[in-house]
């Protein structure tokens, strides 16, 4: 291999875990579906901004994302977006119950805000 190919294969692999590429994005209507094949694993999302929520006395702070497919409640330690901001983020499905495959209080929690 000469070392164009060389180069042109190293970058691929480079980009290939990059966080800002256009693609590897989970419908959420996938983790809606089967909650419990995402339980503890994380997941790259993106969508609309529909509802913000956020309680101080208790430190509680999430929003609604909406893709699509569906809407999942996403739980955050960072700023709050503004309702209708279209946002990408890497974080971690949650629930608080697993029953019979229905997931009660299902959420993601974000890790990372991707531009």
């Amino acid at each position: 291999m000469n070392n164009r190919t060389w180069v042109v294969l190293l970058a691929a692999l480079a980009l290939a875990g990059c966080d800002y590429l256009p693609f590897g994005y989970t419908p959420v209507r996938d983790i809606v579906a089967a909650p419990a094949n995402f339980e503890g694993k994380e997941v790259k999302l993106r969508g609309t901004v529909r509802d913000v929520t956020k309680l101080p006395v208790l430190n509680v702070k999430m929003y609604t994302l909406s893709d699509d497919t569906a809407e999942i409640t996403i739980a955050t330690e960072g700023n709050l977006p503004a309702v209708n901001d279209r946002i990408a983020l890497k974080g971690i499905v949650k629930s608080a119950l697993i029953l019979g495959g229905q997931s009660l209080g299902l959420r993601v929690e974000e890790t990372k805000r991707l531009p």
